[in-house]
């Protein structure tokens, strides 16, 4: 049998945390114990504090859908890049008001994969200041 490639796995990883119907609980079969994900220079540490984190995302965002734009691997396996969209609509993402709004993130991720193919470590930049401006009005930027 061949082996899965980092591409699969964190293909698996997007499939089943964040595709429609998401399921959080994947993670305990996908993430290392000691998984960190780095976001906008903020740093969620542990495969539990990263699931409720998700959870806590999920229900900030209905009707969730995850579409990768672009995925490929580095040389030695070891990384995995995505770029990535998620839409859906405002309930109550990013401290604004549950409107029901539509909203759209973009996003690109490097993802480590360990030898055992389980995640440990992304680093995530998403257009969550443009994306705040659109849900508040002021879509002014800087």
């Amino acid at each position: 049998m061949q082996r899965e490639t980092a591409i699969d796995i964190v293909h698996r990883f997007w499939t089943e945390v964040w595709r429609s119907p998401q399921n959080p609980d994947a993670i305990n079969a996908l993430v290392h114990e000691d998984f960190v994900i780095t976001s906008g220079g903020h740093e969620i540490r542990s495969r539990e504090a990263f699931k409720q984190w998700v959870i806590s995302f999920q229900t900030k965002v209905e009707d969730i859908e995850f579409e990768v734009l672009d995925i490929f691997q580095s040389e030695d396996g070891t990384r995995v890049a995505t770029r990535w969209r998620l839409t859906g609509r405002n309930n109550g993402f990013l401290g604004t008001e549950a409107d029901g709004a539509p909203l759209t993130m973009v996003g690109n991720a490097i993802i480590a994969v360990g030898e055992d193919g389980l995640l440990r470590h992304n680093w995530v930049d998403r257009n969550a200041y443009e994306l705040h401006g659109h849900l508040t009005g002021n879509r002014r930027i800087v």
